[in-house]
């Protein structure tokens, strides 16, 4: 029995459905750290006496650790397991956690929220990776959606459960709660989740075959798995991220990460930006504030939407008319605000439209890669996406400080959003190689 082909082409069963419960769990945690420091920002300058400016390097601090994580990461799950960097990688995060709480300075808070994001960067490429694999063809979309969805959930109720403890145990509780449901999360992934199986047929480490096995009775397969000829992998002639700009892997990267760039660019200037430059277009304070709760609202549904139509039409496809969408709603949004109730509704749709264009990117990268270097791929394009999410709130203020309107700067960013659109046009899924001439053929065309 080749197991790979029995999990794209079978019915999943409630143990992966297990499997992606406890990513999104992971992603949660995702969401509500990225927030947390968000959270607690009015708490930390007030005890530290920061300045704006210091504020921004602290809010910035995390992303900087998650890009780094995902990075450097990424390599390691795909040399020595995706389960095992994942453990790894909760322990980092849950010690970045730990530690900020016994911050005494805006310096060592930052350097801390460092430590928390490469943890999570690491979290991410893994688990992203792990939910892909384990999903069915026809229901990948709709996991890896489910997992990105839970980002939103972890935000929301990161912001609810901030609002009660800051008043009654201080700012650091919020880093403790954190890190203690990231101990919760190591139990979960030691007792729930399995290796990865393109890992373990792939690089076939000691006990490769009774660990197959065992995963193949959890998810209900019938029949022996056979490992079959060692498939041929780039990833281990070269280093694994020599491999993404080999001439086989070169355009594919450099189109994926484009897209990973521009969307998380957009991404989080929509979330950053959006209360601010309402207020600036004329809208009210408290408009503003619903302006930008109504982004975040429409997010989670959006993911799921995604999701949803991934199971009639091609993922890739699906991202491409989502982006393009993404794009001219936010024109539209930014277009409208003299009618508050448009604006709010346009708002939604903006959310939901570019929270499931990161759906989409969490889906199309894995299947850009061969087993061999897969997490490396997700990890370096997570990467690359965070310094998109690093330059936005950073470029867009040097514009507004140059005299851009809000208009303006919505109609750049929709424009650079749309540039997504273009690189997807040309990737194409990696095709594991066999004994027809097609399956080798490069990943794009």
């Amino acid at each position: 029995m080749d197991i790979r082909h029995q999990i794209d082409a079978s019915k999943m069963s409630s143990y992966q459905w297990l499997i992606i419960a406890v990513a999104t769990f992971l992603n949660a945690l995702d969401g509500y750290d990225v927030l947390a420091m968000a959270f607690t920002a009015t708490s930390v300058t007030e005890e530290f006496g920061l300045s704006g400016a210091q504020l921004g390097w602290l809010l910035s601090a995390g992303l900087i650790g998650m890009a780094v994580g995902s990075l450097v990461l990424g390599p390691f799950a795909d040399r020595y397991g995706r389960r095992t960097v994942l453990v790894v990688a909760l322990a980092v995060n849950a010690l970045g956690l730990f530690l900020s709480t016994t911050a005494d300075s805006a310096t060592a808070l930052g350097a801390w929220r460092v430590v928390t994001g490469l943890g999570v960067g690491g979290i991410l490429a893994s688990a992203t990776v792990l939910t892909s694999e384990y999903a069915s063809a026809r229901r990948r979309g709709m996991a890896v959606s489910i997992f990105t969805a839970g980002y939103g959930v972890g935000a929301t109720l990161g912001g609810m459960g901030a609002t009660q403890l800051i008043p009654a145990f201080g700012w650091r509780s919020v880093f403790l709660t954190g890190g203690l449901l990231t101990l919760v999360a190591i139990g979960l992934v030691l007792a729930l989740m399995p290796e990865s199986v393109d890992y373990l047929r792939t690089r076939r480490p000691a006990g490769a075959l009774p660990k197959l096995q065992r995963i193949a009775r959890r998810i209900r397969l019938s029949g022996e798995v056979e490992l079959g000829p060692a498939p041929v992998a780039t990833g281990r002639r070269q280093g694994a991220v020599a491999t993404l700009l080999s001439p086989r892997y070169r355009t594919a990267s450099l189109l994926l990460w484009i897209s990973f760039f521009v969307i998380m660019f957009g991404f989080y200037f929509a979330n950053s930006w959006t209360p601010r430059l309402l207020v600036e277009s004329g809208m009210t304070e408290q408009q503003g504030i619903v302006g930008g709760l109504m982004l975040t609202m429409g997010g989670t549904f959006g993911s799921l939407l995604y999701g949803v139509l991934t199971t009639r039409w091609e993922a890739r496809a699906t991202l491409m008319v989502f982006t393009v969408l993404s794009a001219l709603t936010l024109v539209v949004f930014i277009t409208t605000t003299s009618v508050p109730l448009l604006a709010f509704a346009s708002g939604v749709l903006v959310g939901m439209l570019i929270n499931g264009c990161i759906a989409g990117l969490y889906t199309v990268a894995p299947q850009t890669y061969e087993p061999g270097i897969r997490t490396t791929g997700v990890g370096w394009g997570i990467g690359v996406g965070r310094a998109g999410a690093i330059l936005a709130p950073i470029a867009v203020g040097a514009l507004l400080d140059a005299g851009w309107s809000p208009t303006a700067l919505y109609v750049g960013v929709a424009a650079v959003v749309v540039l997504a659109a273009l690189a997807l046009l040309r990737l194409r899924p990696f095709e594991e190689a066999g004994a027809t001439a097609p399956e080798r053929a490069p990943a794009v065309r």
